[in-house]
């Protein structure tokens, strides 16, 4: 099963990335997930199920660390037809 996770991290900043949000860009860009998509208010990547659950898990943990004080996050099946 492939799964489409999509995230922000809150309180946003748009002089600088706040520490949040370059801690949600490195653990999604060294999770090793397909068509990683990193942008300024919103994150999109694709993978396995196992390794984007485990890349959700490391997000939240890491992110609320370095002082996220929201992350939204929506996951979907991606289905054959959708790629």
């Amino acid at each position: 099963m492939r799964l489409r996770v999509e995230f922000t991290t809150e309180p946003f900043d748009l002089d600088e990335a706040p520490g949040h949000a370059v801690v949600a860009r490195e653990v999604i860009e060294t999770a090793g997930l397909d068509e990683v998509d990193v942008e300024p208010f919103g994150n999109t990547a694709e993978g396995g199920a196992d390794a984007v659950l485990a890349a959700v898990d490391t997000l939240l943990r890491r992110t609320l660390a370095a002082g996220a004080t929201r992350v939204s996050l929506q996951i979907n099946v991606v289905e054959e037809g959708d790629r």
